[in-house]
């Protein structure tokens, strides 16, 4: 027996990435729902490569009661309004939105990481998915903090086009092509000129002079690894159509060196080393598109401070930073308390 899962936002770039890691990981299905806005109903998406078709259903008017579960990918909103009411239904949600991350009743998860916290979930009926630069960075970082407990983590990031949804990629792609035929180029979803260019700016800013995104990452981190970690993140949004990599210095309270780094990044789950001192011997966004690892490259001492380290970690943020950890998610919750597939 398997478990009726309905996926709100689902003609998303999210939603469709949900739909297609689910049929590619063989989740155990008795029936899945594509549900969206009312603008997308009676639309006709594919569920993966699996050849069958699902008409879109309106989200106004969707009854989640019978339902298993529903993964969320339509931003803050669409959560705030629709997410309690799944929920008082008795359909446990799994929420890519930022809406409930900080929620104290609500667990945020990483399944590699943290997966005991989703037993948390039956306070709201809810389970949070992490910001998409914090869910690849703490897959790195939690095998390293269990070897030498990490005190100090500084990090920037070089987040794609994708993560600011399809406006984002549609805008990166015609300013490109403005920019080599002679025609204007002005931004409209981002702030400045993103084609061969890089913005150190993602969401608003805070009376800090840091942005929210960066907060994010800080204040996720926390909650999901160790709130004695302290964090410092700088996010800048670059001329890349999928994939997020990070540049991370990390500072720990026992002796480590790169080699025992890189001997337990290899063995850790959901991580894969690609880490040769050569020409092309690490990962770029390039390689790690469709591919659900993150990606470790360019482990190595660093000897400004006492038991440094510095890495490159690269991941598709379509997957592991948002679809493929909220199905990560659902198959948690299945084996740990809902049990219903053989």
């Amino acid at each position: 027996m398997g478990y009726r899962v309905a996926v709100v936002g689902a003609t998303g770039n999210v939603g469709r990435e949900v739909l297609n890691i689910l049929a590619e990981r063989q989740f155990p299905l008795d029936e899945v729902a594509a549900v969206a806005s009312p603008r997308s109903t009676g639309d006709i998406i594919d569920f993966g490569d699996s050849g069958q078709e699902l008409k879109v259903k309106n989200l106004e008017h969707f009854d989640f009661e019978g339902w298993d579960m529903a993964i969320f990918a339509a931003g803050s909103d669409v959560s705030k309004v629709h997410a309690p009411r799944a929920a008082a239904a008795g359909c446990t949600v799994i929420d890519n939105s930022s809406l409930y991350r900080m929620d104290p009743d609500v667990p945020l998860v990483v399944p590699e990481v943290n997966p005991e916290a989703i037993d948390g979930y039956r306070a709201r009926n809810i389970i949070a998915n992490p910001n998409c630069s914090t869910a690849q960075m703490v897959v790195a970082l939690k095998p390293l903090h269990d070897a030498a407990r990490i005190r100090r983590v500084v990090v920037a990031t070089y987040q794609s086009v994708s993560g600011a949804g399809k406006a984002g990629m549609d805008e990166l792609f015609e300013q490109s092509r403005n920019i080599f035929v002679g025609d204007p180029s002005e931004p409209k979803k981002f702030t400045k000129q993103i084609a061969f260019n890089v913005i150190p700016h993602i969401d608003v800013f805070l009376d800090d002079g840091s942005t929210k995104e960066e907060w994010k990452m800080v204040v996720e981190t926390k909650k999901i690894l160790d709130p004695s970690i302290k964090v410092s993140a700088t996010c800048v949004r670059v001329p890349v159509f999928v994939g997020h990599s990070e540049a991370i210095n990390i500072e720990f309270e026992e002796e480590i060196s790169a080699e025992q780094a890189q001997e337990i990044l290899r063995e850790s789950p959901g991580v894969m080393l690609v880490d040769k001192r050569e020409n092309g011997g690490y990962v770029t966004p390039v390689e790690a598109v469709g591919e659900y690892a993150t990606f470790v490259s360019r482990v190595r001492e660093d000897p400004t401070v006492e038991n440094g380290l510095s890495l490159w970690c690269v991941s598709d943020n379509l997957r592991k930073g948002a679809a493929l950890n909220a199905v990560q998610i659902a198959e948690l919750l299945g084996r740990r308390h809902l049990q219903k597939a053989a």
